[in-house]
């Protein structure tokens, strides 16, 4: 019996000793009262534990099995039951109304609790300990002020005289608005760490623990914020205001942001007071009504000031999109918003109670919070101001160059404003002890997936709008550089083609566009949990479907492949495919298109082209014809032309279309009327047809003052007997008006 039951005590011990625990377990065969700790091996096999067994005492087996049984009921017991949502909900709706209930309940209490925190401060000092408290107080301050007034005028070269351009010259304004701030906050820190090694000297340190939550809060907070608010306002300097707001607003603003941080710095200084003083806020629940003036204050500011501060979000860029309008317009009410919900969420935290939320919430978390949720929407503001001084200038001119110009201004604000989200995130975890890296890395907890998802999202985001802006300026580049804009119209016989960069650039864009998205959406997926083997695994299916069942389809993309990689044709250039003629509008991987000079549109897949012929590659030769009568004078004639091509390559609107200048040909052939001269010129693709209309108008002009007629068809009648013409009947004269019509019919040939 005695060695069964210590079989099943080695089973149940190899069982809970199979994970790496410590056990106070005594190595020696003698028994006690108080087994002696002991250390138990890891990765027992079951010989080593009944052997361990057969060694330890029936004590020391029992107290080393209770205590692992122990640890298992106790890990069990920590893991709370899951509630749901909506149980979630009604208990913190519950939670929110017994907070209320509380305060209320407590406000008799507000005044007698508030002069006992004031009765203990009088009692723990007495009125010789207060009159030295506060006279040892006053005089650390002026020697702070003192000291602040010094570097002030030390400092005073800092500031030089403000550029006479403030308005545009951005920079200038802004190393003024820089220097002054940082002389202020310099004041400020050498006004606060005089008052501390003064303190230190004066007075003891609880002393120093109830002066010094006064001196900060209620003197050197306030003023950091009048600095912080004189830095963004400028209320009496309007030309380095760095927002769009007038005078009116910005002295309001800046009165009640100051008052603002008056009021915060008086609440989080009573919290203190009181702690101090043996009255903790939950006693009196005066933090409830001190944070909800706190808000309330924000509420009336946002409201009273929402046309300068939606001016304010506005902001003076020229190219705003009506996104940017609806957030100005919004921007009040956001913030109203805003402070409603931080308030709920310090309502939340009072309620729950949690020492560790509620500590951080009195140290101003949710201030902090708040702050930057306000500000996220004025950085978009300066963002947008920003990109506007500091975008570099726009290559070319034309519609093409204004549309890229306008593109890649978007691709930095909207990465200047995930980059600002990132910020805002940031300092809203370091105010709330959020380890963002610590969280994402716990890759089974939710929050960490949702941080992943979100750093993923952020970087494929990111990673698109550099690819863009890249290929924007790139195409925007490659387009300006050409001499007719894609805007213009071609005319019949096309015009000079882009380059080969602005052809291919917007596939690779759109391309680069659909991977970055589709492989960054699957990481995010990935990021939170979700399975996309099954995704992949459709891709697949899909692909291969696509393969069977559209070939037509790979066989379009297969050959616009080679073409592009030919470089048969570029986007603007004229081109003949089987017949079908037009300006290469636009391509897809598929398909090109074709604009006819009179209008239509014609679209080719690639599969489908068998020859392609292109009119506007490198140059174009023009042969034009002159008939002259045959008794001109070749030679005169060529003197003409090579006048005319050397004026023309002397013309600053004319002379960049040549290649090379128009001279004559000589005498090209005969006809029945005179002698063909032929002249010809090289010029680049596109400009053939306005060099052409000029040299035939400056040819008729240089034929008519040299005497030169242009040859005209005649039909002459050899009529019999025409001295008797005045006698001939009008049966004859009719005869003799049908032949010559005739003649000339034959002459011309078929209508």
């Amino acid at each position: 019996m005695f060695h069964l039951t210590r079989l099943i005590l080695a089973l149940i011990l190899a069982v809970f000793v199979a994970a790496p625990s410590i056990a106070q377990v005594p190595m020696t065969g003698t028994s006690s009262s108080t087994p002696a700790p002991a250390t138990v091996p890891e990765d027992l096999t079951p010989d080593q534990v009944d052997d361990l067994v057969a060694r330890m005492s029936d004590d020391q087996v029992r107290a080393l099995l209770l205590e692992r049984l122990d640890a298992v009921a106790a890990q069990k017991t920590a893991a709370p039951a899951k509630k749901g949502l909506v149980t979630r909900i009604s208990d913190t709706a519950n939670g929110l109304v017994a907070s209320w209930l509380d305060v209320i309940k407590k406000v008799p209490s507000l005044v007698t609790l508030q002069f006992e925190a004031i009765s203990n401060f009088a009692t723990t000092f007495g009125a010789a300990g207060m009159m030295k408290l506060f006279g040892f107080a006053v005089l650390a301050v002026a020697i702070g002020f003192a000291a602040e007034k010094l570097v002030g005028m030390w400092t005073r070269r800092w500031i030089k005289a403000v550029p006479g351009d403030a308005e545009h010259d951005l920079r200038g304004a802004v190393l003024f608005l820089v220097r002054r701030f940082c002389r202020e906050l310099l004041g400020l820190v050498v006004f606060y760490y005089t008052l501390v090694l003064v303190g230190r000297q004066l007075l003891d340190p609880e002393q120093i623990a109830q002066v010094a939550p006064f001196v900060f809060f209620l003197i050197w907070f306030p003023r950091l914020g009048a600095a912080i608010s004189r830095f963004v306002l400028a209320p009496e300097r309007s030309e380095l205001r760095l927002v769009n707001i007038d005078d009116h607003w910005s002295k309001y603003l800046h009165r009640n942001l100051i008052g603002l941080f008056l009021l915060i710095g008086f609440t989080m200084f009573i919290i203190r007071f009181n702690t101090l003083n043996g009255v903790e806020m939950s006693e009196t629940r005066l933090g409830f009504w001190l944070n909800t003036s706190i808000h309330i204050y924000i509420g009336l500011i946002a409201w009273t000031a929402r046309s300068g501060l939606s001016d304010m979000m506005r902001g003076t860029d020229p190219d705003r999109t009506e996104f940017d309008e609806w957030v100005a317009r919004m921007y009040p009410y956001f913030a109203i918003g805003v402070s409603f919900v931080m308030w709920l969420v310090v309502e939340y935290l009072s309620s729950t109670r949690d020492p560790q939320l509620v500590a951080m919430a009195a140290e101003g978390a949710h201030f902090a919070t708040m702050f930057w949720l306000l500000i996220a929407p004025a950085l978009d503001t300066v963002i947008r101001g920003l990109v506007r001084h500091l975008q570099p200038p726009m290559l070319g001119d034309g519609p093409v160059a204004e549309r890229a110009y306008k593109s890649t201004k978007r691709s930095y604000i909207r990465i200047g404003r995930v980059l600002a989200g990132i910020l805002v995130v940031l300092m809203i975890a370091n105010a709330w002890d959020l380890d963002l890296q610590e969280i994402a890395g716990a890759g089974s907890e939710s929050g960490g997936k949702v941080i992943q998802f979100f750093i993923i999202a952020a970087i494929g985001y990111i990673l698109n709008e550099v690819v863009s802006l890249w290929i924007n300026r790139r195409l925007a580049k490659e387009q300006t550089a050409a001499d007719q804009s894609p805007d213009e119209e071609a005319g019949e016989g096309g015009g000079s083609g882009g380059s080969r960069l602005a052809t291919v650039l917007p596939l690779l864009r759109v391309t680069a566009q659909v991977a970055i998205a589709v492989i960054f959406t699957l990481l995010a997926l990935g990021a939170l949990g979700l399975d996309i083997t099954p995704l992949l695994a459709g891709a697949g299916i899909l692909g291969l479907a696509i393969g069977f069942g559209a070939q037509k389809l790979v066989s379009d993309i297969v050959g616009g492949i080679f073409f592009l990689v030919d470089d048969a044709f570029r986007v603007g250039e004229y081109v003949d495919v089987g017949g079908t003629t037009g300006t290469v509008e636009k391509i897809s991987i598929r398909s090109m298109q074709l604009r006819h000079h009179r209008g239509p549109v014609h679209t080719i897949p690639y599969g489908e082209i068998q020859k392609l012929t292109n009119y506007s590659r490198d140059w174009v030769i023009m042969k034009l014809k002159f008939t002259v009568p045959f008794d001109t004078d070749p030679n005169k004639v060529k003197k003409i032309f090579k006048k005319i091509g050397a004026e023309m390559m002397a013309d600053e609107t004319h002379k960049d279309g040549f290649l090379q200048p128009f001279k004559s040909q000589g005498v090209f052939d005969f006809d029945d009327v005179g002698m063909i001269i032929r002249g010809k010129f090289m010029a680049k693709p596109g400009k053939q047809f306005t060099l052409r209309k000029e040299i035939f108008n400056r040819v008729k002009a240089a034929f008519k003052e040299n005497g030169i007629d242009f040859a005209r068809r005649e039909v002459r009648v050899a009529i019999p007997g025409l001295d008797e013409a005045e006698n001939l009947s009008d049966q004859q004269k009719a005869a003799i008006g049908a032949a010559a019509a005739d003649a000339v019919n034959k002459e011309q040939g078929p209508a």
